[in-house]
């Protein structure tokens, strides 16, 4: 049997030990837990927290039930859809409106993969492989990465705003990047100089000891009175246990925060108007989300050393992010997408066993319904999280780069199509059309494509002297 090519601790269907699943999983939870949740908070409207949990767990089940377990990603709450998910509310009469344009929506988004993956079972991917080749794929994912990076930035100063770009370091300011680089720094360390558990668990132990640090301020600004330490919020915590019942420990009536619970008898209302305000608001977002899913998968692939989009196979990817999503929604509102940070924990931990994804799935339904774990969970500093996200963003970012090495940039043709690529991304060009944004990834894309198309029309002379250059110094080396 040939030796898969890629330097994976655990391949895709290794089977870690017992007390080594637990551990990754937890990680991988960890790793997608604090975007999956923030979702809810933006949105508002009464959305639970817990209920979103509970639906990327089992959208990530449905995923790696089409995809028989062949490919190791988690899928979270999806931040394409935001703007999407604020117009069901804003064009309802009522919440319980609202919450069935949710569901009604997360159907629409879902039939688009669908569809898209009925398309592929019968034409096939290499259309998509000559449309999106490495050099737009590369800094494609590469801008992934890249657009996020302001939120890391953002979570390590403590969720605090830039002051005309610039973050001043004075007080509580400065303990958030002490916490974060401690979180940041223990992860590096944790991934490079461990030999053992320590280099496939770097997560865990970069935020246990950022969460230690914060406690050690916390407790020298209780004692010494200075308020600027204390940046751990633990009412979540201290809330819970005012009234020691069962309640304070298993949410057993986590049910009535379901989408559908919250949505019954609703759906009588739904008008034509509304249902047209839906399509426009989902429909177009899927077909964005669905740029962002091959790039995912592109590069889960270029990390696992195998092509997902043929085994697997897209048709089964895309089933599972859009049946996915459409269960995930029916209990938490939130429709799922593969996430860049469960990738980035794959990348750096090379651990791709579904073993372990499987693991972050049910403990992200089981921890929804433990009422101290998800009080304990939202204790974490935004810039203990922030330390970690500079790992997970950077190495996003650093695997599309990668992807980059087997391309020619000596021809120009590449040049101006990787070009416009990255700074569409980096400037983070946006477009808004009516109710309908075209975000900063699907632009970038977009772009790259139609370059791509233009310049591939015909072949100039830029090019064919840079083959011929190319050509000349392999010979000259080779002699």
């Amino acid at each position: 049997m040939d030796k898969p090519q890629n330097n994976l601790i655990y391949q895709i269907k290794d089977k870690p030990p017992f007390h080594r699943v637990v551990l990754f999983s937890l990680q991988q939870l960890l790793a997608i837990i604090a975007a999956t949740i923030v979702v809810p908070l933006i949105i508002g409207n009464g959305m639970s927290q817990a209920a979103a949990l509970l639906g990327a767990g089992i959208g990530t089940i449905v995923y790696l039930l089409f995809t028989k377990s062949r490919s190791p990603v988690f899928l979270g709450s999806s931040f394409a859809f935001i703007g999407s998910m604020l117009s069901a509310f804003a064009g309802a009469s009522t919440a319980a409106l609202g919450y069935a344009g949710l569901l009604i929506g997360a159907v629409i988004a879902g039939l688009v993969y669908v569809i898209i993956a009925i398309v592929v079972k019968f034409v096939g991917v290499n259309w998509i492989n000559k449309l999106m080749p490495a050099v737009i794929i590369g800094p494609t994912v590469a801008i992934i990465g890249l657009s996020l990076a302001g939120n890391a930035v953002s979570d390590l100063m403590g969720g605090a705003a830039a002051v005309g770009g610039t973050y001043e370091v004075s007080g509580q300011t400065a303990i958030y990047i002490i916490c974060g680089l401690v979180t940041l720094i223990t992860v590096m360390i944790s991934s490079v100089y461990s030999k053992k558990i320590g280099r496939l668990i770097p997560f865990i132990i970069g935020i246990l000891a950022g969460y230690f640090t914060a406690c050690i301020f916390y407790i020298i600004g209780s004692v010494g009175g200075w308020s600027t330490l204390k940046i751990i919020d633990f009412t979540p915590i201290t809330g819970l246990f005012k009234e020691i019942s069962l309640k304070s420990f298993i949410n057993y009536e986590l049910y009535k925060e379901f989408t559908v619970y919250k949505a019954w008898g609703a759906f009588d209302e739904v008008n034509g108007t509304y249902l047209l305000t839906l399509f426009t608001a989902y429909a177009p977002v899927a077909f964005v989300v669905f740029a962002e899913h091959l790039a995912d998968h592109k590069n889960l692939s270029s990390i696992v050393g195998k092509d997902l989009l043929k085994d697997p196979g897209l048709t089964r990817t895309l089933l599972g992010d859009g049946i996915g999503s459409i269960a995930g929604a029916t209990v938490g509102g939130c429709p799922n997408t593969t996430y860049g940070e469960s990738i980035g924990c794959v990348a750096i931990t090379k651990n791709a066993s579904t073993v372990s994804i499987w693991g972050a799935a049910i403990a992200a339904i089981a921890f929804s319904m433990i009422a101290p774990v998800m009080s304990f969970i939202q204790t974490i500093p935004k810039c203990v999280m922030g330390g970690v996200c500079f790992s997970l963003y950077g190495f996003i970012a650093v695997s599309g780069l990668k992807m980059l090495q087997k391309v020619n940039l000596s021809k120009n043709r590449n040049l101006f199509v990787a070009s416009v690529i990255l700074i569409a991304g980096v400037g983070g060009l946006q477009l808004q059309f009516g109710k309908v944004t075209v975000r900063t990834v699907a632009c970038a894309l977009i772009l790259g494509i139609v370059s791509n198309v233009i310049l591939s029309l015909r072949k100039n002379n830029d090019d064919d002297m840079a083959d011929e250059y190319i050509l000349t110094e392999s010979k000259e080396k080779a002699e």
